[in-house]
């Protein structure tokens, strides 16, 4: 009775017929130009004046966003709908449905986004964890620091591990000092709330070690090195890595997979006062590396060592971070394409495969050697800035490549966790990135 009461949205190819409904309906769309462009959402009418459904266009198959359906989703009003036509894979078609459904209404009235009613053929059970895996990453990023400083950020991570029944371990303040995490310590000082470090770990300790670390600056001014006006107004999202793991850490414990999943964030607020950690400083990381500071605004490396340095002495089968670490990744690859770094040929094969066929698209690019001494020091073993500006994702990675020794397989994803142009199934604002094609990797490892 639900499926008959949901209004269809009859998807259509671009320059197909719509077949499937009465001729009165194919006429009214010939009249008003409908041919299935993409995105086009077309009211057909009942007898009673009342709306019968709707006409959907998602425009031509060979460049069609696997996610397209969340277009329909954007535009339509709040009620209950259903697919119909030829909407392809009814896995994704829901679930495009689904993200393009979301509205981050914390401040303002709240509206009701449409549903959906799952496709039968659809596996619901993933539409709805990818879906709130999604949905969690988006909330964190588009909360501003003023709700969501590193005291609510450790609160929100806490109510996470007891919803999933992980055990949590938290190193806070100056106990980092005393359990040798000074760089996180160093970065987060000068905040208000003090840094920490949370250590999460769910899964059967002889399953496959995974380890997931994200980076939770809760807001960055740049410190010292402060930043323009312009590029601190989007710096909430800098914990967007943090913020992308948990989502990923919810879609790996709602499937099950047979993982000892660990995830580690480092929390802090690159603040600026009286204990600000300075350029020209030297930094001793965890693991002994001397570390001068180049650029107090490249903080968000510092805090990730210490924490892939803890990681890394377990030797995990896989140990992965996320991080919206630098500008120039997006420079080179623009906000919707993350650069992927690993070492691993085979692994970064198939993430790259993963997450095309998610819409969740992400580009390697190289661990290049020959760019390390950009971040030569000549007081110190290495430098937190590369010198001259140049490869400036690349100099990143391989700075945190640096900290990683025993783990068997590692991997970099430098996201930018923003979405500065709405998209098929992405809302304007904070973003998920990463998650789809590593579930899909990692369920098909661990599934």
């Amino acid at each position: 009775m639900a499926d008959l009461q949901a209004l269809p949205v009859i998807c259509v190819s671009e320059g197909e017929e719509i077949t499937s409904v009465p001729p009165q309906h194919q006429a009214w769309a010939k009249a008003n130009g409908f041919s299935g462009q993409r995105g086009r959402l077309l009211a057909l009418p009942a007898p009673d004046g009342s709306i019968a459904g709707y006409a959907f266009g998602l425009g031509g198959a060979s460049n069609r966003p696997k996610l397209v359906t969340g277009l329909a989703a954007a535009a339509l009003e709040p009620g209950t709908y259903r697919l119909a036509g030829d909407y392809g894979d009814a896995t994704l078609a829901a679930l495009g449905f689904r993200l393009g459904a979301y509205r981050f209404d914390r401040y303002l009235k709240p509206k009701a986004a449409p549903t959906m009613i799952d496709p039968a053929d659809a596996d619901a059970a993933e539409v709805t964890r990818l879906t709130e895996a999604a949905f969690l990453a988006r909330d964190l990023v588009n909360t501003p620091a003023s709700d969501l400083g590193p005291d609510a950020l450790d609160a929100a991570i806490r109510a996470f591990a007891t919803r999933h029944k992980m055990k949590l371990k938290a190193i806070v303040g100056d106990d980092l000092l005393a359990q040798n995490f000074p760089m996180i310590h160093a970065v987060g000082r000068a905040a208000a709330q003090a840094p920490r470090l949370l250590d999460l770990t769910w899964g059967k300790a002889s399953h496959p070690k995974v380890t997931l670390v994200g980076k939770g600056v809760t807001f960055d001014t740049g410190g010292l090195d402060i930043k323009p006006s312009a590029g601190m107004l989007l710096m909430k999202k800098d914990m967007g890595g943090a913020a992308n793991v948990l989502g990923l850490a919810h879609a790996i414990i709602d499937a099950g997979l047979q993982v000892r999943l660990r995830v580690l964030i480092p929390i802090v607020e690159n603040a600026i006062s009286a204990s600000a950690f300075r350029p020209g400083d030297v930094l001793r990381a965890r693991d002994g590396t001397t570390v001068e500071i180049g650029n107090t605004d490249a903080e968000g490396r510092l805090i990730l060592a210490d924490a892939l340095s803890l990681a890394d002495a377990e030797a995990p089968e896989l140990l992965l971070d996320m991080a919206t670490l630098t500008g120039a990744a997006r420079v080179a690859l623009g906000p919707d394409l993350p650069p992927l770094y690993c070492a691993d040929d085979a692994l970064a094969a198939e993430l790259m495969a993963a997450g095309m066929a998610s819409d969740d698209p992400l580009w390697r690019l190289p661990l290049w050697a020959p760019y390390q001494p950009m971040l030569a020091s000549k007081i110190a073993d290495i430098n937190n800035a590369g010198q001259g500006g140049f490869a400036g994702s690349i100099t990143a990675a391989l700075f945190l490549q640096r900290f990683v020794k025993q783990a068997t397989a590692w991997v970099h994803l430098d996201i930018f966790a923003w979405a500065p142009e709405a998209r098929p199934g992405r809302a304007h604002g904070g973003t998920d990135q990463g998650i789809r094609a590593v579930y899909a990797v990692l369920k098909q490892r661990y599934g």
